[in-house]
């Protein structure tokens, strides 16, 4: 008989399948699908999982769901069937017509009827559109957070020229030709690229422009969902009928069919005079899963960095977030040397700021504790950066690796298994690992298109060897030495 997981017995299991992916997909993955994800009950045959939409719920079952069953085996040394469904919500959404403007709805909440519509003459020449298959079947463009605007966008010098060039877009009237076309924004994990592609899409609609929101991954879902309800030509013709599109996280698009379909689009909408945006973790050159002539015309336009942030622009994020969190919860004081102390201390990005601030508030809440430096200092110290480590890229690291081991930047990134070839690329997806930020998938891709778990057995294998042969170990100092130095 089925039970909820009430005790700790099924819930630690659970919770350990969680932290491994957390650690095999990386932390922005991880929140974006699995975040949402309940353990709902569990039998001797079966572990039955819940998430709130039916997008998620198809996502998971496609590309996770034989990962999580093995995973759940590997912990806890039986392999039962792993059920995913959709959480019941309080009410269906309404199936729209593709030509009728819709507000941006998330996909966390599913909004009841409204009894009263709003007046036509309150609605917005622009409007930030989803992407809609026939048959009533809606494949939603991906949703906008309310909070990401440019109004509170912190600007700095590292973020200065890219902010200035969203905005410049984004206030482009309807009708006018675009401006900085196709504009890329390149940065690592939590420098504000999502913030800002989101705001471009939020204000282009104000501003009167019909703008589409995707995420890499929604691009390849509504394709494929396409394909099957053989709306193909609709969703094409969807896309290419807006005034600015809007696509994030770049380096997950991945299928031949889907790169050629994105290419189709990419130069259809360039030609017709169309404004596109995007963003990725790395230089559109580096994106090499794409043909080589996406990337020249992503090259093309104006392609901008948000470097790290600088030690002032973590500080004014700080106190812009911590202003926020005093308003939600009263009594919550954070004295300034504090703010500066989280500053100086904590993290490489805009989400380990949110992380310190919200650890600091939950100490406060739980413990009736004041905000002090002392308290501060214990509470974030598994979060304190003790330097702010050189970034890496993973060109660096395939290049040093292949010089020393005399071997070229192709055969790292080949399918070649002989021994001369394995072990110095097993040696390079494990400084990649431990020298860059960079997620196992991430790794994966660019070493030629390998799946995570190649890497992470990879990074093992050496770690193992490094505990025991002491020659190797040596080795790969001169190896991080020679890569933090390029």
């Amino acid at each position: 008989m089925d039970c909820a997981p009430t005790s700790s017995a099924p819930s630690a299991p659970w919770d350990r399948v969680l932290q491994r992916l957390r650690e095999e997909i990386g932390e922005e993955k991880f929140t974006s699908w699995f975040a949402r994800m309940d353990l709902d009950a569990l039998t001797a045959d079966v572990v039955r999982l819940s998430v709130p939409t039916r997008f998620l719920k198809s996502w998971i079952q496609e590309n996770y769901l034989p990962r999580i069953a093995d995973i759940w085996a590997e912990e806890t040394g039986a392999r039962r069937r792993v059920d995913l469904a959709v959480r019941s919500a309080f009410a269906r959404p309404v199936a729209l017509k593709a030509s009728t403007p819709r507000e941006v709805v998330s996909e966390r909440t599913e909004r009841p009827v409204e009894t009263k519509p709003a007046p036509r003459a309150a609605e917005p020449r622009g409007e930030v559109r989803e992407m809609v298959a026939t048959g009533g079947d809606v494949a939603s463009g991906s949703p906008l957070d309310p909070r990401l605007t440019f109004e509170s966008f912190v600007v700095g010098k590292s973020n200065s020229l890219a902010f200035a060039a969203a905005r410049k877009v984004a206030e482009t009237p309807a009708g006018a030709a675009p401006v900085y076309n196709p504009l890329y924004l390149h940065a690592a994990v939590g420098l504000g690229k999502t913030h800002l592609l989101q705001a471009v899409a939020r204000a282009g609609a104000a501003h009167g422009r019909r703008t589409t929101y995707l995420t890499a991954e929604r691009f390849m879902y509504g394709f494929v969902s396409a394909l099957k309800s053989h709306s193909a030509i609709a969703f094409k013709d969807t896309l290419r009928t807006i005034d600015t599109l809007v696509i994030d996280d770049l380096q997950f698009l991945k299928g031949n069919n889907l790169q050629q379909e994105f290419c189709h689009t990419l130069n259809a909408l360039l030609d017709g005079g169309r404004q596109v945006v995007l963003a990725a973790d790395c230089l559109p050159g580096e994106l090499e899963h794409l043909d080589e002539r996406v990337r020249s015309r992503l090259a093309g336009g104006l392609v901008v960095d948000l470097a790290p942030l600088e030690e002032d622009l973590r500080l004014q994020i700080l106190k812009s977030r911590y202003q926020t969190l005093a308003e939600q919860h009263q009594g919550f004081a954070v004295p300034a040397p504090v703010l500066e102390f989280l500053a100086r201390s904590v993290g490489q990005s805009g989400r380990d700021l949110d992380g310190a601030l919200n650890k600091l508030l939950a100490f406060n809440q739980l413990t009736g504790e004041p905000v002090t430096l002392d308290m501060a200092e214990n509470a974030v110290k598994d979060l304190i950066r003790p330097t702010d480590p050189k970034r890496v890229r993973v060109d660096d690291i395939l290049r040093v690796v292949a010089k020393h081991y005399n071997v070229s930047r192709a055969d790292l990134l080949s399918q070649r298994r002989t021994a001369t070839v394995v072990k110095p690329r097993q040696i390079a997806m494990y400084l990649a690992k431990t020298l860059t930020l960079r997620s196992l998938p991430e790794i994966g891709r660019r070493f030629g298109g390998r799946d995570h778990t190649t890497v992470l057995h990879a990074v093992r294998k050496i770690d193992g060897l490094v505990a025991t042969d002491r020659a190797l170990a040596d080795e790969i100092e001169v190896l991080k030495r020679l890569a933090l130095e390029s």
